[in-house]
């Protein structure tokens, strides 16, 4: 499984109860704070970087606060993630250090993993992912259950 930032996480959060209010409604740090019992710090830090970024528009003063400045389809999940982390997810068996890469049989299988990953992510948009009806993106994807893994199901999970 793939583990999710927890800046990331916080972003989402953000993105989803805004998409869920109306357009001009405005939502602050704090609210998304006190409804989702996030740091106040690092939630503000990651609006301003979405503010920033143009995802969201800030308005200043003491009934300000931020409204989503973009269409939620035009934005990758892959665009937030690098946006948020600062870095590319891209995974480099060549890069960084690893004990076992002058003996490893799986760099390549591990670079088409991480490439498709990164084809799936650049394709699924803010809004499919935060949408609450919406499977499409999941429907693209064969559907494959753990019985039917000849592996999997001889072993006791």
């Amino acid at each position: 499984m793939i583990k999710i930032n927890r800046k990331t996480e916080y972003a989402l959060m953000v993105l989803k109860l805004m998409k869920d209010k109306d357009v001009n409604e405005l939502t602050t740090a704090r609210e998304v704070c006190d409804t989702f019992d996030t740091p106040f710090d690092t939630t503000a830090k990651v609006m301003q970087l979405m503010n920033t970024a143009g995802i969201l528009h800030s308005q200043k003063g003491v009934k300000g606060g931020y409204t989503i400045a973009v269409d939620l389809s035009q934005v990758s999940y892959m665009q937030l993630v690098e946006l948020i982390e600062g870095k590319s997810f891209m995974m480099d068996c060549h890069e960084g250090p690893c004990e076992l890469l002058h003996s490893c049989n799986i760099t390549q299988p591990i670079r088409r993993l991480n490439d498709y990953l990164i084809n799936i992510f650049n394709a699924l948009s803010l809004n499919e992912l935060l949408a609450e009806d919406n499977l499409l993106a999941l429907k693209k994807l064969p559907e494959r259950k753990v019985d039917d893994c000849p592996i999997v199901s001889k072993v006791n999970i």
